[in-house]
């Protein structure tokens, strides 16, 4: 039976340029690891979204990019592409492990889904197949992909101190959003 990877990518910011950053989140899934039974109990309890995640066998990865520091999106884009593409170098033994990649983006920006296309199609010799729909497990793991994005996108506002009083409320201030929230993220970071 073949191997077969899956990702699901996710972004944050908008290609009209007034976002201060832009994200860009790659969760990775092994298919023969099944997520059946974390999704019949996320599916139980919908309030648990982190505690699903937590039980997932996943791994991910985030790019960060502050807009001033590129001219135009193509710059962007291009810095994503070399980003995706170093990434997977630096792994290169887990993506040529799979027979198949499946890389899983709604195509809602031209330049990630360019980024994407390129940095795969230079990095992997074999071909790798696009999809846009999804089943519903799949879309378990896009919603993954976005919730990964959002606690990204979370810390780097409480960095930069641009955080507002709504990261306050839902994550409870920098000290329990690093404990609990950045914590759990993070031990699944590729």
């Amino acid at each position: 039976m073949a191997k077969e990877l899956s990702i699901f990518v996710d972004e944050s910011g908008d290609r009209g340029g007034k976002a201060r950053y832009y994200l860009l989140t790659l969760v990775f899934h092994d298919q023969a690891d099944g997520i059946a039974e974390a999704v019949t109990g996320y599916e139980a309890m919908l309030a648990y979204f982190s505690s699903f995640v937590r039980r997932l066998p996943i791994s991910y990865v985030t790019f960060v990019y502050r807009r001033s520091q590129f001219e135009d999106p193509a710059r962007l884009m291009e810095r994503m592409g070399r980003d995706v593409s170093s990434a997977m170098v630096e792994h290169l033994g887990f993506f040529q492990s799979f027979d198949d990649v499946k890389v899983y983006y709604d195509n809602g920006q031209d330049i990630v889904k360019q980024a994407l296309d390129r940095s795969m199609d230079k990095v992997l010799s074999k071909g790798v197949v696009r999809r846009r729909k999804t089943s519903m497990t799949d879309y378990r793991l896009e919603q993954v992909a976005d919730y990964l994005c959002t606690i990204e996108l979370a810390l780097v506002k409480y960095q930069a101190k641009e955080n507002g009083e709504t990261y306050n409320k839902f994550f409870g201030g920098i000290g329990s959003f690093k404990r609990n929230w950045l914590k759990q993220a993070r031990s699944m970071r590729i």
